[in-house]
């Protein structure tokens, strides 16, 4: 059987069965490790010859922490601990730590980060994880929109994120398929816009992006869509925002896929699945919050709502 580290649980569970006189053998069994896992626990964890669970994995945790691997300054260790519970990545953290002369590997983070589970802690939880994506069947086609104009049409100078000012839309869809929210990116500076919506209707997605990016009206050149039948009053958005919309290809997600990979940054605190109905604006605003200030390699680390409201201020 493969050692495995024992958790607080484990623990309790082998102070249960001692109580009940049930062998060292029988106890390996049941909390799944080797007998020998048991005797050197029983071992290091007994006072007065009576094991205590809490004292053991106390001592488990210091004695862990104080390993040479984990010997990092504990400011060190508190401050990337403060940083991966507001949702940073271990890259990010490590990057940052490095430009301020603490550098510390992310590999060591992700070590930290699994040790932590081990011993029962909860910041595996802030690391972002990977979820399927959905393809329609080549035989499910999407419904023409009315006067839509293609991507390949669009000036060239969107495609090189050289410009200020080019965005992408998407809706991501509630529970059973009841609400939506609509997601605007703008692909310079990945700054990100959400806003809950009662449907995936043409008319409420319309209002909410008119509602969205109004306010950056002057710094709205272009929106890319996909050719989801809620973007069919294209026409209204655009002389709203006086902008030109465009629509990508059909099944090409990638096309807009700044929007797409921010949209699965949103699904760590929207979970897929979510009746949207029990999503209220202030759980919106924080993971927005947490999106966009959270520093991003393709901004060489920078924070996309830092580097969106300088290129505003400066425009």
């Amino acid at each position: 059987m493969n050692y495995q580290q024992l958790t607080e649980d484990r623990r309790y569970q082998i102070s249960a069965l001692l109580e009940r006189g049930v062998s060292v053998s029988e106890i390996a069994k049941a909390v799944q490790c080797h007998r020998s896992t048991v005797y050197r626990e029983l071992k290091r964890g007994c006072n007065n010859n009576r094991y205590c669970p809490s004292e053991a994995h106390a001592l488990s945790i210091k004695k862990r922490t104080c390993a040479r691997k984990y010997r990092i300054p504990q400011e060190r260790v508190d401050f990337i601990r403060l940083l991966l519970e507001a949702d940073w990545s271990p890259e990010q953290i490590a990057n940052v730590l490095t430009n301020v002369g603490a550098a510390v590997s992310h590999e060591w983070i992700y070590r930290f980060v699994a040790q932590d589970k081990r011993l029962g802690g909860k910041l595996y939880r802030h690391l972002r994880q990977g979820h399927k994506r959905y393809r329609r069947g080549k035989k499910e086609k999407a419904p023409a929109i009315k006067n839509a104009v293609s991507i390949d049409d669009r000036p060239s100078i969107v495609d090189s994120k050289e410009r200020f000012g080019d965005w992408e839309i998407d809706t991501v869809l509630g529970k059973h398929g009841i609400g939506a929210m609509v997601t605007i990116l703008e692909r310079k500076t990945r700054f990100y816009l959400v806003k809950k919506v009662p449907s995936k209707s043409a008319d409420d997605v319309t209002k909410a992006t008119i509602e969205l990016l109004m306010p950056h009206k002057k710094h709205v050149h272009t929106i890319t869509a996909d050719n989801g039948r809620e973007f069919a009053a294209h026409e209204t958005i655009a002389k709203a925002l006086e902008a030109d919309v465009y629509f990508a290809h059909p099944y090409s997600s990638w096309e807009r896929g700044a929007n797409e990979n921010a949209n699965g940054l949103l699904r760590q605190y929207v979970k897929k699945g979510t009746d949207l109905t029990t999503v209220t604006d202030i759980d919106i605003e924080f993971a927005l919050s947490r999106i966009n200030y959270r520093p991003r390699k393709c901004l060489g680390f920078k924070q996309p709502a830092v580097v969106f409201e300088a290129m505003a201020f400066a425009a």
